[in-house]
């Protein structure tokens, strides 16, 4: 994508169909056993009934962001509601304004704690805290239908002159891909090295 800072790292993966053959072989890799079983004659799934039971198409994204500041500084931007709440009004998406009477930024620290941002258009839930080190939410969309939750995953490390975070985004609606990747660019990674900048 043009515009793009040349020290964000990013790509949506999909993945290939599989074949048959492909996966009867693939299996055998995993569970050598299972060749001896069929010689046996003893029951085991179809292999045909499983491939059909798979997807192949899922998209998933994959960054790596760094940033000039420690990872105990960026997880605090992060997790903490008044300084996301920061990170949220620098983003593409407020550039507005913040509309009147939206509802405000929320991030209840703990596994299963909610979290609304961007006016309420983000929304989920928390998996996994560890402090200045992982972030792993459910994060999905208004706009998505019901039901549909993502599962986003912060991983935070030292390095020289601050930190980087890898993170990976799976389980979203397919064809989203290219608008999460904006997304994620405009509204999370360039306001919060603006805001970790002050």
């Amino acid at each position: 994508m043009s515009g793009r800072p040349p020290h964000l790292k990013d790509s949506i993966v999909t993945s290939q169909p599989v074949t048959r053959r492909d996966f009867a072989a693939g299996l055998a890799l995993v569970f050598p056993g299972a060749a001896l079983l069929r010689s046996h004659h003893v029951a085991v799934p179809s292999l045909r009934r499983v491939a059909d039971e798979m997807t192949h198409d899922n998209e998933a994204i994959h960054q790596t962001v760094p940033f000039k500041a420690t990872p105990a500084r960026v997880y605090a931007a992060l997790t903490d509601a008044a300084e996301f709440d920061k990170v949220v009004r620098l983003s593409a998406a407020m550039k507005p304004g913040v509309p009147a009477g939206a509802p405000p930024t929320v991030f209840e620290p703990h596994p299963g704690g909610a979290f609304s941002a961007f006016a309420g258009n983000i929304v989920g839930r928390q998996i996994e805290l560890a402090p200045n080190t992982r972030l792993i939410q459910a994060w999905r969309a208004t706009d998505w239908k019901p039901g549909i939750y993502s599962i986003v995953r912060f991983e935070l490390s030292a390095r020289a002159g601050g930190s980087v975070i890898e993170f990976d985004h799976t389980g979203f609606p397919n064809g989203q891909g290219a608008h999460l990747i904006e997304g994620w660019r405009t509204n999370y990674w360039e306001p919060l090295a603006k805001y970790l900048a002050k």
